[in-house]
């Protein structure tokens, strides 16, 4: 009985024991289901999953440089390399949410909002520099709180500057923040957000893919144990891009493009760590990044209207009527009249309040054929002119009847054109106006408070023609961010890859706008079967579910819309026989089309066409080609 007791007394003190062997200046946060802990020590924090440590001890905190605000006061100027050295843990809070609301669109229909939360709040302290007693108290101007959220999907971190009493301005040069990976992690470098992927060990060696230099956000690791890690940026709205530099081997430091000047209260971008056993996982956990971004403003946006697009190759009067009617007959929403309708874009004289004298239309004569047709009109439309002419666009495109802007080779990265680039944004709400932004622009989340904010590039899209690897890396790496505007190839002879692998885009690839048919002309099908996938899936879904995959090898996700369920899958490389899992199904039978690539058919496409019944629960296997795919549509029988 005294062994039995004292096993008890053990066991009980088992936890107690674990707190006080915390360092007594160390903070922790958990995650509601307990697997994500993030614990904090002055300016150092560390992150386990699972009972593993994902990320070991790394920096926090950011470099600011005040001299010229402080000389302004006539104060000293004190020390300025490594700020955070001198601040003193004065307090926290801690809270806990747990919410659920629903996008305008998206992914899924309802989004759970749950986390606990720990702020910190430092002040500087009194060592001797700046001090009362030489008549300027540091202690009034400078304070610094670190926000840490716990998810069961993630982990997320910022700093917040609190209000002072005079609005101080602060100088930041840049992040300390670092993530010190175990030893042995690899990660999938991408150099700019429209560039390849390579697979590199974290080290500053020189390996065979190429020194590392900056790897562009979300960054897909993988750990020597096998769990697939994700870092990534978040609300990233007034402040200067981060990117992930290789500060030391198995040590990423976050890389702001520039300088940021702000005033508090102030909060940076989040600092993002997502981890799963099983890569699929990651992709069904990423709407942390919209959960941790501002509500939409309480107002009137019936005017969003998601849908499909194609792109009128011919900036011709006859051109854009014909691909009006191609949209009308196909069934898609939007004709976008691309580059040069207003004149060569990358030239200052280029005036984008007017068709180019070259054209032999009128834009208003256009808007009214297309809203004839019921069809959206999108325009594409440079930096160069939304830079020096957006308070004039705006009005006139809305007296036009336009939907929506394609934004053209945007500046990003800098705080003033992070800046610049989402006050466009917020203007063209004003006017109801959507907005696609091309080229190196990725998204943070920032849709979920500008939904009028459809889509974005900031991929390798079909306008390069990647290889299938890379296609089927893209979900567990770019799309973890948000949308993105692949631009859907078909009947192209570029395309890499098989017309299943291109088909399966639709159900694999999120983009509330997306396009068809890049580079092809209007009724280039000739009234193919497999075409009626891409008729039938919606852009935007009441449920998405990533049922299978590996980075670069192959993807099966799911998405529901109503009733009816469209599942896509794509391989690498390699011929792939994928077991289809069916138990997410309600009970029932379903009717089932599939579309899979079948090289004997000898046809146009090679997409064979067929049709079974299959009882929830039970697998559906299927054959995939190298480089291919298939496209299936589940509706339930009654």
């Amino acid at each position: 009985m005294k062994k039995l007791r004292m096993r008890r007394w053990i066991l009980g003190m088992l936890p107690l024991c674990m707190l006080t062997c915390l360092p007594l200046s160390a903070q922790q946060v958990t995650s509601p289901d307990g697997r994500y802990v993030m614990t904090i020590e002055g300016m150092s924090f560390s992150i386990s999953f699972g009972g593993k440590t994902i990320v070991e001890k790394s920096q926090l905190g950011v470099d600011i440089d005040n001299r010229l605000f402080e000389s302004a006061l006539a104060v000293p100027r004190g020390i300025h390399e490594n700020w955070c050295a001198d601040l003193e843990l004065k307090g926290e809070g801690r809270t806990t949410v747990d919410t659920i609301w629903a996008p305008l669109y998206g992914e899924n229909g309802r989004i759970r909002d749950h986390y606990n939360q720990l702020v910190l709040h430092y002040e500087k302290g009194s060592n001797g520099q700046g001090t009362v007693a030489d008549g300027y108290d540091k202690r009034k101007y400078y304070a610094m709180d670190i926000v840490v959220r716990a998810y069961d999907e993630g982990i997320a971190f910022r700093y917040h500057f609190p209000e002072t009493a005079n609005s101080l301005f602060l100088h930041i040069t840049g992040e300390r923040t670092t993530f010190h990976m175990p030893q042995g992690t690899m990660g999938w470098y991408e150099e700019w957000a429209q560039g390849p992927y390579t697979r590199r060990p974290l080290t500053t060696r020189e390996t065979v893919d190429g020194t590392w230099y900056e790897s562009e956000r979300p960054l897909l690791l993988q750990l020597p144990t096998g769990e697939y890690v994700a870092l990534l940026e978040a609300a990233m709205k007034d402040y200067a891009r981060g990117k992930f530099r290789l500060k030391a081997d198995n040590e990423l430091q976050v890389a702001m493009y520039g300088c940021a000047d702000i005033i508090s209260p102030y909060d940076t971008p989040w600092r993002v760590v997502m981890a799963a056993e099983r890569a699929v996982d990651l992709i069904n956990h990423k709407e942390l990044v919209l959960n941790l971004n501002p509500e939409r403003k309480n107002a009137d946006w019936s005017w969003v209207r998601p849908g499909k697009a194609f792109r009128s190759s011919k900036l011709t009067r006859e051109g854009i009527m014909r691909s009006i009617d191609y949209c009308k007959d196909f069934g898609f929403d939007y004709v976008e009249l691309d580059a040069g309708w207003y004149g060569p874009e990358g030239k200052v004289e280029s005036d984008a309040t007017t068709v180019a004298e070259t054209r032999d239309f009128s834009m208003p004569d256009i808007c009214a054929y297309a809203k004839s047709k019921g069809i959206g009109v999108w325009v594409y439309v440079n930096q160069r002119a939304l830079f020096r002419q957006l308070d004039q666009l705006l009005p006139l495109y809305r007296q036009w009847g336009i939907s929506g802007i394609k934004f053209g080779f945007v500046q990003i990265g800098s705080q003033q054109w992070s800046t610049w680039l989402h006050q466009a944004v917020e203007k063209c709400a004003e006017y109801g106006i959507m907005i696609d932004i091309h080229d190196e622009y990725r998204p943070t989340g920032l849709s979920r408070t500008y939904p009028h904010l459809l889509t974005q590039e900031g991929i390798r899209g079909n306008e390069e023609m990647p290889d299938a690897d890379h296609n089927t890396l893209l979900p567990f790496t770019r799309y973890l961010c948000g949308p993105a505007d692949y631009t859907l190839c078909y009947f192209n002879n570029r395309v890499k890859n098989t017309k299943g692998h291109q088909l399966a885009m639709a159900a694999v690839y999120y983009s509330p706008l997306q396009f068809y048919f890049w580079y092809d002309s209007p009724y280039v099908d000739k009234g193919e079967a497999e075409l009626k996938f891409w008729k039938d899936c919606p852009t935007t879904f009441d449920e998405s579910i990533a049922l299978d995959g590996q980075p670069g090898e192959y993807i099966i996700q799911a998405r529901r819309s109503g009733n009816t369920w469209f599942v896509g899958a794509m391989t690498n490389h390699e011929a792939r026989t994928v077991s289809i899992a069916t138990d997410f199904l309600p009970k029932g039978k379903y009717q089932v089309e599939i579309y899979n690539d079948d090289p004997s058919l000898g046809t146009r496409t090679n997409v064979k066409s067929s049709s079974i019944i299959v009882k929830a629960g039970k697998p559906i296997v299927l054959q995939l080609q190298p480089r291919g795919g298939a496209a299936l549509r589940l509706v339930r029988i009654k």
